[in-house]
């Protein structure tokens, strides 16, 4: 559909306008009072110069004032800029420098941060403070040179709504870290970000996708007739493509979202707010969300206190391995479906994989999605049965690119048969039954002695020992091999294992060259919230450990 998303969401608003469109703890909002704070908030904004195709960064936590915050940005025809609340000032800097953010709407907790990284950055002029107090010589009081600051609710209070009007298809951007390099901002059109939301909602629901307004209407009013269509729980911060996409589809498909109030993944809170919200869907990143949410159930039932799963019918992850041990664990305590899907905030999905209790598990095996495919560097089909390793492609709009970067964007999107494609690096092979087995991203493959490892690979086999809780693969530079193979593990609790066990662990289920040289313990492995590693920490933990030769990275436990 050619429309722009915010007066996409304007029509569901007017049919759903009494029902709860979010609920944050004990906190709700109808689809009336999004709707008219959103309004408020962008009227605010465009008393301050915001406007169309302006960028305005969001550096909030998950609740009701990110998705206000978006949805005001929409109305004005300017762009949200998703900001990691995990960057310290020099990161932040380098997203507001690179996507020359006019305003920051943040989190109080942020403020040193965001005072910071504010500095030297000549397009910005406007910083919103979500909570808290305002500085004494906040606000118009300020020096001309700095950034005026607003403090949220007032703004919101003080602000007579932003009256709707005709809007052309206009820009999204969203920033992915990835797991190595900076942040890069991956700028779609809004016809793109329809898609992608009715494919977390209407079609995740088995519905037709509306192709017009009218059609749009239609559906929500026969699709809220009967209530919410769906009570979706997006666990990862909004601030990731997941619980973006996620939360965009379950309000585009006639439902009511719910956020996690903890600002740390609390598996137990997830558990007890599916049973009180009624939550169908709940959507999540791999292991890292898994298996703590495995971990919590098992106690739960192990006390003789189940968490009531009922209502649950669907669990979603997209980007990150999630390993069969885990699934199988989670469906022993529910009648719903593992949905696991490898898509990329460049485009997708690429290829999915759906279990159900009894199904027989098997991690990183997929399904293609319609109209994907596995390609070599010369953009040939690889064969299946054949072994070979190439990368998933699918097709992908002429707009479609990375903000600022033609270079990027030329190795991750790519003209094959007159057609263009994205394939920003997700590595796969075909089985001979047409099955795709899923390697991981191609910035994590290490070459060592002239042979190629997949370092995913490694890890889900590392995973599967039980005496090993997490751990990532990593290249350490080697002399005479190029690179070793190393890990970095987080024993389970409890519990005591060697390096030796593991190696011989690995060395017994893949190839010799694929077992790592050394083992490195440590007592958690670092992820972003939204899941993915961060294999620069890996990386650096490796290399102390092997140019310090620490006991520690010797003996079968964490340091201390």
């Amino acid at each position: 559909m050619r429309e722009n998303f915010a007066t996409v969401l304007e029509t569901v608003a007017d049919v759903r306008a009494n029902r709860i469109a979010v609920t944050h703890g004990e906190r709700s909002a109808t689809w009336r009072e999004l709707d008219d704070r959103a309004s408020r908030l962008a009227a605010f904004l465009a008393g301050r110069g915001v406007g169309t195709e302006d960028r305005v960064a969001i550096a909030l936590y998950n609740g009701i004032e990110y998705l206000e915050s978006v949805f005001a940005v929409l109305k004005l025809r300017a762009v949200p800029v998703n900001i990691n609340y995990r960057y310290q000032a020099p990161e932040m800097r380098h997203v507001f420098d690179d996507a020359q953010v006019s305003a920051v709407i943040f989190d109080a907790s942020l403020s040193r941060r965001v005072t910071e990284a504010q500095r030297d950055v000549p397009a910005l002029h406007t910083l919103v403070r979500v909570g808290g107090a305002l500085p004494v010589n906040g606000g118009h009081s300020q020096p001309v040179a700095a950034p005026m600051t607003a403090d949220y609710a007032e703004a919101i209070d003080a602000s007579a709504p932003l009256p709707r009007t005709e809007r052309g298809v206009d820009h999204w951007l969203m920033y992915t870290g990835g797991t190595t390099g900076k942040p890069k901002g991956v700028l779609v059109n809004h016809e793109w970000l329809y898609r992608v939301a009715s494919g977390n909602g209407f079609l995740l629901l088995a519905e037709p996708v509306p192709e017009s307004l009218d059609e749009l209407r239609a559906a929500t009013q026969r699709l809220s007739e009967r209530g919410d269509a769906t009570v979706c729980l997006p666990a990862p911060p909004l601030m990731h493509a997941t619980g973006m996409y996620t939360t965009l589809g379950a309000l585009l498909g006639s439902g009511r979202v719910v956020y996690l109030t903890s600002r740390s993944y609390d598996a137990d809170e997830l558990a007890r707010t599916v049973a009180s919200q009624r939550v169908d869907t709940v959507s999540i990143v791999g292991d890292v969300f898994a298996l703590p949410l495995a971990d919590a159930l098992d106690r739960a039932a192990r006390d003789g206190r189940p968490y009531d799963l009922s209502s649950l019918r669907r669990i979603l992850s997209v980007g990150v391995t999630w390993s069969a041990d885990v699934k199988r664990r989670l469906l022993a305590h529910g009648d719903f479906a593992c949905r696991d899907a490898v898509a990329a905030s460049e485009g997708g999905p690429f290829a999915v994989c759906e279990t159900r209790r009894g199904d027989d598990v098997v991690t990183s095996r997929f399904t293609l999605a319609p109209g994907a495919r596995v390609i070599d560097d010369a953009g040939r089909d690889v064969v299946p049965g054949s072994g070979q390793v190439g990368v998933l492609a699918a097709p992908a709009d002429d707009e479609t690119g990375y903000l600022g970067d033609a270079a990027k964007t030329a190795q991750a999107f790519r003209i094959i048969g007159g057609r263009r494609w994205v394939a920003p690096g997700d590595l796969a092979s075909i089985e001979a039954d047409g099955s795709i087995t899923f390697h991981g991203r191609d910035s994590r493959v290490i070459n060592t002695g002239g042979e190629k490892v997949f370092a995913e690979e490694v890890e889900q086999v590392l995973v599967q020992h039980p005496g090993v809780r997490d751990a990532l693969v990593v290249g350490l530079p080697d002399p005479r091999f190029g690179h070793r193979v190393t890990a970095v593990v987080a024993p389970a609790a409890d519990t005591e294992v060697s390096p030796d066990a593991l190696v011989g662990y690995v060395a017994e289920r893949l190839a010799d060259y694929k077992k790592p040289r050394s083992i490195v313990f440590v007592p958690d492995v670092r992820r972003s919230p939204s899941g993915k590693a961060d294999l620069r920490w890996a990386r650096a933990v490796a290399a102390e450990a092997a140019a310090q030769a620490s006991p520690a990275a010797q003996a079968g436990r964490p340091p201390a």
